[in-house]
């Protein structure tokens, strides 16, 4: 399996960031997680609150470890919100069940890790995060 390079994670971000300024919007907080959830790398810009890393964290983290989007985390979150209440307990917290949590995968389809964006409305930190990924070459799976 292809791993997830550093400068590979340091471009999604700056691509990211880049449509980010380009439609304008709130300061926003990227981050790139590989596979286990660990983080490879993260960019806070100017203005953006700090809680924004935790909530971006949490975002990809709960996308990587449960293997779908944190928009289709937040689809079971309305469908079964005991199971989500559960999940997000016994994670310590870790899971965000709104959009802005993507993975990243390859052209084999392989899990490569996932971006997570906050800072904007959640639609926004999706579309950003998607853009990033892309703009590198690989697979949003949202």
């Amino acid at each position: 399996m292809t791993a997830l390079s550093l400068k590979q994670a340091n471009q999604i971000i700056n691509t990211a960031i880049h449509v980010a300024r380009e439609l304008n919007l709130a300061p926003l907080t990227v981050v790139v997680l590989d596979t286990a959830g660990h983080l490879k790398a993260m960019q806070r810009e100017d203005g953006a609150t700090v809680i924004r890393q935790q909530i971006a964290i949490a975002k990809a983290w709960g996308a990587v470890n449960m293997g779908v989007s944190s928009r289709s985390l937040a689809a079971v979150a309305e469908k079964k919100p005991e199971f989500m209440n559960a999940l997000v307990s016994i994670s310590d917290g870790k899971i965000m069940p709104v959009p802005g949590g993507v993975l990243i995968r390859d052209a084999e389809n392989k899990l490569l890790g996932a971006v997570g964006i906050s800072g904007d409305v959640s639609e926004q930190d999706e579309r950003c995060a998607i853009a990033g990924i892309e703009g590198v070459g690989f697979f949003a799976s949202v």
